[in-house]
């Protein structure tokens, strides 16, 4: 009989192929410090076990999309799962620094699984059970990662660095087999092209700029090499905005930004992504930089981890306070509030990180402003858009994200690098403050890009506002 007859079986396996997304996540920011230790390495050059991870899903996002949208998603989603397993066993090995990178890279293919999840869940199930799905999918990151975080520090304080990966390996190992039991075959007979040279254009593009960023320092500012791969790497990202345009196939439809509604959802959402990882990169860091003359609390991984566990909590509270405010305020007002919310977050870090306990308020206010702006992402997007293309158009402000992650991530390492004199364990207190006051300078222009919406691009698509009356 087919699995697609037992939703009981197939919604456990689709939300535990939803955690695996968590999972991967998880690994990520608090464990930089510790890995830097560990490998001996700085922690510039540890970052790249979560950038390399984040710049893999900006990329590799679209095109598993693309590869599941059809009759083979059973058979995509089996093989990334495989593909995110060998990653977490690359990582959990210790054969160095550039083989747990490249473990990451491949676990950087799990971070599209939930598009997929998604769409097995309104194509197999039905009714209330289906939105139900949809909606815990939708969620499951934000607060998986809020658990996935202490947990995945706590294995690391307990049996090191390459144990929290050995355990991220037997999670999505578990998943592999769950999805293998449960997962009906696609209903969908069209298979859709790959754009690959859109692919690669994009990847290298997004590579060379994240490139730059960590390594400036090493090459130095003053010299040409960085500025040469920045000014390269435009080059390469412009001609991937051109070719997307004109191919009739393309990775990321750009079309669908066009005008200025979904222009701004799009260019909000790389913002936010952005400000995002300066954060979450920042805040652990500090927490366990070793006390002395530095700003350094001296923490154990399980504490610096406890410190992001606010963000998730605040980020699902700030996702359900979104439709509070769009009904009294209306929904043109959601994304500025939640930029400024976000700024604050920016304030008390450059004011009020001289104790623990600020750390985790810091993170809290951060959590209620991206989850605002990340539940108000999908309203503005489905406003400006027919339904036909909502599916497209959710892809690239996804998409969007992720690059800002990844490049949030690479700037934060960039700076905090600048800040580390030679021969110190950790950066001196000046760039968490440069932290912070890029990160309020982004919180600032994201808010008034989204203000500066005119009130008639906030009328919907007149397609989108027949079918989707409620959106907000």
């Amino acid at each position: 009989m087919s699995t697609s007859h037992h939703p009981r079986t197939l919604v456990p396996a689709l939300l535990f192929v939803g955690t695996v997304v968590a999972v991967i996540s998880s690994l990520g920011a608090p464990l930089i410090p510790a890995i830097a230790a560990a490998m001996e390495t700085s922690l510039a050059d540890a970052q790249w076990a979560l950038t390399v991870t984040l710049l893999v899903g900006a990329v590799a996002t679209p095109v598993i999309g693309r590869l599941g949208d059809g009759p083979h998603r059973r058979a995509v989603v089996l093989s990334v799962l495989g593909v995110v397993t060998l990653g977490g066993l690359l990582a959990a090995l210790p054969l160095g620094l550039g083989w747990l990178i490249a473990g990451r890279a491949l676990q950087g293919f799990g971070l599209g699984l939930t598009p997929l999840a998604i769409a097995t869940a309104r194509e197999a199930l039905t009714g209330e059970r289906s939105h139900r799905t949809v909606a815990a999918l939708s969620i499951t990151v934000v607060s998986g990662m809020g658990l996935g975080y202490p947990l995945a520090g706590l294995v690391a304080e307990l049996g090191g660095v390459h144990a929290a990966f050995w355990a991220g390996a037997g999670v999505s190992a578990a998943a592999l087999v769950a999805a293998a039991a449960a997962l009906p075959a696609s209903r969908i007979s069209a298979s859709r092209s790959i754009d690959v040279l859109g692919a690669v254009l994009l990847g290298a593009g997004l590579g060379g700029l994240l490139l730059a960023l960590a390594e400036g320092e090493v090459w130095g500012w003053s010299s040409p090499g960085p500025w040469a791969l920045i000014a390269g790497s435009a080059v390469v990202l412009a001609a991937w905005a051109l070719w997307e345009l004109r191919t009739p196939s393309p990775l990321v439809d750009l079309r669908l930004a066009r005008g200025r509604i979904a222009a701004t959802a799009h260019a909000t959402a790389l913002l936010v992504g952005l400000s995002n990882y300066l954060l979450l990169l920042a805040v652990p860091v500090l927490a366990q930089a070793p006390r002395g003359d530095g700003p350094g609390f001296g923490t154990s991984i399980v504490v610096a981890a406890l410190t992001l566990l606010p963000f998730s909590a605040a980020s699902v509270l700030g996702g359900r306070l979104t439709r509070l405010l769009a009904d009294r305020a209306g929904p043109h007002v959601v994304l500025p509030v939640a930029a400024l919310v976000q700024s604050g977050s920016f304030v008390l870090f450059a004011f009020g990180r001289g104790e623990l306990w600020l750390l985790f308020l810091v993170m809290g206010v951060a959590g209620l402003g991206v989850g605002a702006a990340f539940a108000a992402f999908p309203g503005l997007v489905i406003s400006a858009v027919p339904p036909s293309e909502t599916g497209s158009a959710m892809s690239l402000n996804q998409v969007l994200r992720y690059a800002g992650f990844s490049i949030g991530s690479a700037l934060a390492a960039a700076v905090l690098a600048a800040a580390t004199p030679g021969g110190a364990p950790a950066p001196v207190d000046g760039g968490y403050t440069a932290i912070a006051a890029l990160g309020f300078g982004v919180c600032l222009l994201t808010a008034l890009l989204a203000w500066l919406v005119p009130a008639r691009g906030r009328r919907r698509h007149p397609d989108a506002a027949a079918e989707q009356p409620a959106a907000a």
